[in-house]
This record gives C-alpha cells, sequence and structure tokens, in this order.
C-alpha cells in the first residue's frame, strides 16, 4: 500500500467516523512527544490542538523508577506544562489494580525506587520493612535500581509463601545510551521465578491492557473513544489491541514502516508523527 505521511486500515469515510469518536488520546512519550532529550516541533501544536478539539490526553510510562512529580518536571524542562492527572504510570497502574482486584490489602512489600515507593505511599499504602515478622498483603516488583540483595531475598521469601505478587512492567531491560545493561522488572523477577517457581500473578504495563482501561474508568470512557498512540509495535499498539482501543503507530521513534508491515496485527493508523495525527483529527471534527 502506498504510503505517504499516513495510512489506515479503513477506507477515508470509516476513519473519518472513526476519528470523530476520540474523545482521549493516551501517548507515549520517548520516541513519540520527544526523543531523548528533544521534544519533537509537533508536540506542542499537537496538545494545544487536542485542548482546542476538547479531546483529553494523559502521557503513559512503562518506566515506574520515577514519581508523578520527577515526570512532571521532566516534561516541564522540555516545555510541557502537565498536570499529575495527566500522566500515568505503571505504577499508578499497580495502585489502580491493587484497589480493584485486592481492595483490603493495604500493606505492601516493594522492591522499587524510593520515588515509586512514596507514590504507593501518598495512595495509602504502607511499605512493609525487611522482616519476617512484618507480613505484607502483597508483593510488587518494579525496576528497582536501588534494589539490595536483601530485599530481593525477603521478596521472594514472601512470594514463595503464596501472596499477591504483581510487576509492574514487563521490560528485561531498560533502554540507555550508556555502556551499562540496565536490569528491568521483567529480568528482578525471572531471579525470583527461579529462586521460587513462581512468575507473577499479573505483569502491568504494555502490551497488558490494564493501563488503559485504568484510563477508561479515570475519564469514564468506553475503549472505542480512546486513541493509544506510540512508536512500538510490540508494547504501544498492542496494547490498543488488548485494550480494543484505536492503535495509532507513529513512525518517529523505534519502528520502522518495513517492520510494522511485518506485524501479525496491524495499527488502525500508521503516521509520519503525531503532527500528522492532529492533521486527521482536525479534519474529522470539521477544524479545518
Amino acid at each position: 500500500m502506498k504510503f505517504e505521511k499516513y495510512r489506515s486500515i479503513f477506507g477515508d469515510e470509516e476513519l473519518a467516523e472513526r476519528l470523530r469518536r476520540i474523545r482521549h488520546v493516551a501517548l507515549d512519550m520517548d520516541g513519540t512527544i520527544y526523543m531523548g532529550k528533544s521534544l519533537f516541533d509537533c508536540t506542542k501544536p499537537f496538545l494545544a490542538s487536542l485542548r482546542e478539539m476538547g479531546i483529553t490526553y494523559s502521557f503513559l510510562t512503562n518506566n515506574p523508577s520515577r514519581s508523578i512529580d520527577d515526570y512532571l518536571r521532566k516534561l516541564a524542562a522540555l516545555g510541557i506544562e502537565a498536570a499529575a492527572e495527566e500522566m500515568y504510570t505503571t505504577s499508578l497502574a499497580a495502585i489502580d489494580y491493587i484497589r480493584n482486584r485486592y481492595p483490603s490489602a493495604r500493606r505492601l512489600f516493594l522492591l522499587g525506587t524510593p520515588s515509586m515507593i512514596s507514590e504507593f505511599e501518598k495512595a495509602g499504602f504502607e511499605s512493609t520493612s525487611d522482616d519476617p515478622d512484618d507480613v505484607p498483603d502483597a508483593v510488587v516488583a518494579a525496576f528497582d535500581m536501588t534494589l539490595g540483595y536483601d530485599r530481593l531475598c525477603r521478596a521472594a521469601w514472601w512470594v514463595s509463601q503464596g501472596l499477591p505478587y504483581i510487576a509492574t512492567n514487563p521490560d528485561r531491560v531498560c533502554p540507555t545510551d550508556q555502556r551499562v545493561v540496565l536490569v528491568d522488572c521483567g529480568s528482578i523477577c525471572k531471579c525470583i521465578e527461579h529462586a521460587t517457581g513462581r512468575c507473577p500473578d499479573i505483569t502491568l504495563g504494555k502490551p497488558d491492557p490494564n493501563m488503559l482501561t485504568g484510563i477508561e474508568r479515570r475519564y469514564g470512557l468506553q475503549p472505542d473513544r480512546i486513541a493509544m498512540v506510540g512508536d512500538r509495535i510490540y508494547t504501544d499498539i498492542e496494547m490498543a489491541h488488548n485494550a480494543g482501543a484505536m492503535g495509532v503507530l507513529v513512525l518517529s521513534g523505534e519502528t520502522t514502516l518495513d517492520v510494522a508491515d511485518a506485524a501479525p496485527r496491524q495499527p488502525e493508523i500508521i503516521a509520519d508523527n503525531i503532527g500528522v495525527l492532529g492533521e486527521l483529527l482536525r479534519k474529522a471534527h470539521g477544524r479545518e
């Protein structure tokens, strides 16, 4: 199929109809709204256009190691003023999941950075200590750059005792431009699995649909009212498929058009960047 700025699995009329339904845009961050420390030129106009059309938006990340405040400071440094309610991390996905699945749980054994632990404490949870008598209600494993051996062993102990066990994200490594491998949550959970024979009860983060279902609950929306926009087929677009949302792949980050063509499940839209999606939304909503 010919590609010029964008293409869709839908014909023009059906694409316009589906875009008219969109009331919220969930945005991946790195590779979608910025690259590293550089904001894409189209990002600010795109966000302004969404606000003009009355379409809400949120920023999603699989990385739970930073708090919401940390991410807001990063966005502010790039020139984007965002509110806390516009951020959705896998920490928040885990908090929402525990509240819904284990409403009586209050005490958690958390493998995570101090910033992540602060998010759980802000939400009303208590972080238990490395003590066999300080029994938690559940175990949460995350990307923990401060991980110590004693806490890893304690987490394995509680997992071996059959407590609810939640992983924040499936990533094996965290991307970096440094000469080091950043061991991420998926690899930490593999260590615990090898020691205990047990995998997490659930692994949140893309491509698991829970991040988008959390947004559905937060905004009171049906899946077809949400567009998930990102630069990765196997996380962002797979999550959109899994949640029943519209998947929009942008070619401004990791995925090339050749890789996209080979994907077993195609995005509803492939676009050069979010600016092109903005043009499509404005046209569908009669703003051009």
